[in-house]
């Protein structure tokens, strides 16, 4: 095991656009760190980088403390387990798992322990025999993880694994994954686009945009304590609520009316005119199923559409929007591939309450939990920098953002970047 050590990691292509810029992350002996973002943020390049299939144009990748930017990919110990699998169709999986192995002039007494200890933890004994084309996918997959196993490397790379599978074995995956890595205690650098994988598996989260870090920290603190509009849009299922407010002393005007906050969290914000507040559905209730004596404010608003899932429901509520907040958050729906953040409100309610859709009904909103964003920056301005991870500067952040701007056109970004 080893720890990684990305310094200063720039990755630009022919045209000079920086795929991946100034990205600095240190990955602890042993740590699952998830490195996540939309289409095109560079992900899979830095992944890529850290293996040595791709060059590096400067900074320092350490391994193991180690310098590694001139070694060749079989030269840094690495496993890396690919999003198509990668296994030889005519082997078996006995063989298959092998091969790495066989490679390194291994003895058949050590290929046979290492390949069927694999195997075991895998429980993939009964299907030893089979080749690919016999296997399920999830069963493809847990080959792929067994080639890796059997290296005794210094750290596990996955490269968006469990795409190519259903919901539902994906889930199955996710948890054997985790398992797996919990036993071995291995180094792991793991990257994916779903933030259900990035908030389940990692120990570390690093969310990506257009090649810069926008955020290193546990997957509570992303949740709770975003760093900038674009953390808060992307984690969240459904995301969080983007509404125009401005702030007076505490006091926060929303579309439906006014809301307390604490004053610690509205300090920022005094003064900045037109916000941006964000609050997550999960911080809104019918105010009927409310214990009284929970802190909060209320306020009543014409319900559009209601979802009923049994255990809960989703009311829409919309709402109109400055031209200035609609712009920035049509922005933000190209950067996240699309998510949806039209100017309607959703609120998750109760399974047991009765509101229905026409009904002018009285929501409850946690304002505690509310965030107020630069509409320009996008920072956050109520979060806790010390408990939010790393968050690049707002400087260091605008100034990326010209240069890529100055570079290449959208079109140009998105031949020149990966997924």
């Amino acid at each position: 095991m080893s720890t990684i050590e990305m310094k200063n990691i720039v990755k630009k292509y022919g045209d000079g656009f920086p795929a991946v810029n100034d990205v600095t992350i240190d990955v602890a002996d042993g740590e699952f760190l998830i490195l996540v973002g939309p289409s095109g943020c560079g992900k899979s390049t830095l992944l890529r980088m850290i293996v040595g299939l791709e060059d590096i144009t400067s900074g320092d990748m350490m391994i193991g403390g180690k310098r590694v930017n001139d070694l060749a990919p079989r030269d840094r110990n690495l496993a890396m387990v690919f999003q198509n699998y990668a296994l030889h169709p005519h082997l078996t999986v006995y063989e298959n798992i092998a091969f790495p192995l066989r490679l390194a002039g291994a003895s058949n007494d050590e290929v046979d322990r290492k390949v069927r200890e694999a195997s075991k933890t895998l429980e993939l004994d009964e299907h030893l025999e089979r080749k690919p084309a016999n296997l399920s996918g999830g069963q493809r997959q847990r080959v792929a993880m067994g080639r890796a196993i059997v290296r005794d490397a210094e750290a596990f790379l996955f490269d968006e694994p469990l795409s190519n599978l259903d919901a539902k074995l994906r889930g199955q995956m996710r948890t054997e994954i985790a398992r797996l890595q919990k036993r071995l205690g291995i180094t792991t650098v793991y990257v994916t686009h779903d933030q259900t994988e990035a908030m389940t598996l990692g120990d570390r989260v690093a969310v990506l945009k257009r090649g810069v870090l926008q955020q290193l920290a546990t997957p509570r603190e992303l949740y709770t304590n975003p760093g900038n509009l674009f953390v808060a849009g992307f984690i969240g299922s459904p995301p969080m609520n983007f509404l125009p407010a401005t702030v007076e002393g505490n006091q926060v005007k929303l579309p439906f009316g006014t809301v307390t906050i604490p004053e610690d969290r509205a300090r920022k914000a005094q003064g900045k005119g037109l916000l941006i507040a964000g609050i997550r559905p999960e911080h809104f209730e019918d105010a009927s199923v409310v214990e009284t004596k929970r802190e909060g404010s209320t306020f009543r608003a014409p319900v559009d559409v209601v979802e009923w899932l049994g255990n809960e429901a989703y009311a829409y509520i919309p709402f109109e929007a400055p031209a200035e907040v609609q712009a920035q958050l049509a922005e933000l729906e190209r950067d996240l591939d699309g998510e949806s953040l039209r100017t309607q409100l959703i609120v998750s309610l109760d399974g047991a309450s009765r509101i229905k859709e026409g009904d002018e009904a009285e929501i409850w909103v946690d304002a505690a939990k509310m965030h107020l964003f630069d509409p320009t920056s996008g920072e956050n301005l109520t979060v806790d920098l010390s408990a939010a991870g790393e968050i690049p500067s707002r400087t260091e952040t605008a100034q990326v953002a010209e240069a890529q701007d100055s570079i290449a056109t959208p079109g140009e970004q998105e031949a020149a970047t990966d997924s």
